[in-house]
């Protein structure tokens, strides 16, 4: 399991506390030059990645009471930064994070749990640049300050010398693994821990904001699974359960696949051929699926290679033109063409794609597809951009006849 490193270390001295000098409030406490280093404990939102809470390397400083650990204990201050030129515009941010909990995991290190939650500024891995239509990976710079000391559990006070960050961790990103092909193409894979025999493979192709830019050298191979849970959705255990085991394979485009999809095709099928090649995969049982440019593009597969896949789920995908008068991308006869059975899913208030002049219109000429239609995009209270409809697919929500989605997939064989 990889782990992405900071690209800056915080190195801080606890409030109050240097060696040999005594402070009020903290004078009896003991104190360690030792540097205690601190990961940053990241989760992947419907609304995209956050650092959710902090863990700090404290179990070999002895048993530490947790009656001692407050909420005030420790103060978290975090700066966040674009690393490529942004074109002026601020996409960072710089502010005090409240911490929610104190406590200690089973290792005994200290965990502090941060506000964090959709839509809250401040705890966000990624920011997205306009002019360049792009998420790229914030330098994130934590600095901890100690208030209080903290006690063994034989009432030792303790105040730490110096704070070091580490790195980001996250799971369920981290579960995938970092590949390229011979063509260059980047591409994260998960590979699955159950199931038998030759596993099914899904294919995930990533929204237009979680492209590469390579003009600014930024190709990070990250965003992908870190602005949404698209892909991470099928690496869950339900989905895992669902598809008796699968591989999920998340490419990264160099730039937005609807730039260019006909020189896009053969790279993404490049992968899937390498994956085949290198992984027990069952051929029949290939699926791809998309949001955005990336449901344009899982369109654009199914043309390309009409006996590829064993059923496609396009999602608030584009096939009409760019602006009124360009040519479609996916032209109606190749539209009708299309043998692979095909899921659609869009969500009408999506002010970013227009639902009724490519998903619907897509509904209406592929044969025998199926269509989801949501009202508004709502998760568990708060209420998304209409355009972000993958969030349905990625919790498996969207059903036909009793069926849902991730259910029809894995039934699907070619």
């Amino acid at each position: 399991m990889d782990k992405v490193l900071s690209r800056r270390v915080a190195l801080v001295t606890a409030a109050g506390v240097t060696a040999g000098l005594a402070v009020p409030g903290v004078a009896a406490a003991s104190s360690t030059d030792a540097s205690v280093g601190f990961t940053l404990d990241a989760e992947t939102l419907d609304g995209g990645e956050q650092v959710t809470s902090l863990t700090l390397d404290t179990s070999r400083l002895g048993p530490i009471d947790p009656a001692s650990l407050t909420t005030g204990t420790f103060g978290v201050h975090v700066e966040a930064t674009s690393p490529i030129d942004t074109g002026g515009q601020d996409i960072g941010y710089a502010l005090d994070r409240p911490v929610t909990a104190a406590r200690l995991d089973r290792r005994g290190n200290i965990v502090l749990e941060l506000s964090h939650g959709e839509g809250q500024t401040g705890g966000g891995t990624l920011g997205y640049i306009n002019s360049k239509g792009r998420n790229v990976r914030l330098d994130l710079v934590y600095t901890l300050t100690q208030n209080a000391p903290v006690r063994t559990r034989r009432g030792r006070p303790v105040s730490i010398g110096r704070f070091a960050q580490r790195g980001l961790v996250n799971p369920e990103v981290d579960a995938f693994t970092y590949h390229a092909s011979r063509s260059g193409m980047k591409y994260r894979l998960y590979s699955p821990t159950s199931g038998h025999g030759r596993r099914p493979l899904i294919v995930w192709l990533h929204g237009g904001g979680e492209g590469a830019s390579l003009p600014d050298g930024y190709y990070d191979n990250e965003t992908t699974l870190r602005a949404n849970r698209g892909a991470l959705g099928f690496a869950t255990r339900e989905a895992q359960g669902i598809f008796d085991g699968a591989y999920v394979v998340a490419p990264q485009s160099t730039s937005a696949w609807m730039d260019d999809g006909p020189r896009f095709a053969p790279l993404i099928h490049e992968i899937i051929r390498d994956v085949l090649r290198t992984r027990p995969v069952d051929p029949g049982r290939v699926y791809v699926a998309g949001c955005s440019n990336g449901g344009y593009m899982s369109v654009k597969m199914t043309t390309v290679y009409p006996a590829t896949f064993a059923a496609s789920v396009p999602i608030c995908g584009v096939v009409a033109g760019r602006k009124e008068g360009d040519p479609p991308l996916v032209p109606d006869a190749e539209l009708a063409a299309i043998r692979t059975p095909t899921w659609l899913v869009a969500s009408l208030d999506d002010d970013t794609v227009d639902p009724r002049a490519n998903t619907v219109h897509a509904h209406e000429l592929i044969p025998r597809s199926e269509v989801t239609l949501y009202d508004h995009v709502v998760w568990n209270g708060h209420q998304f951009p209409g355009h972000w409809s993958w969030i349905y697919v990625a919790r498996n929500d969207p059903s036909v006849r009793g069926t849902h989605v991730w259910q029809w997939m894995a039934r699907k064989h070619r």
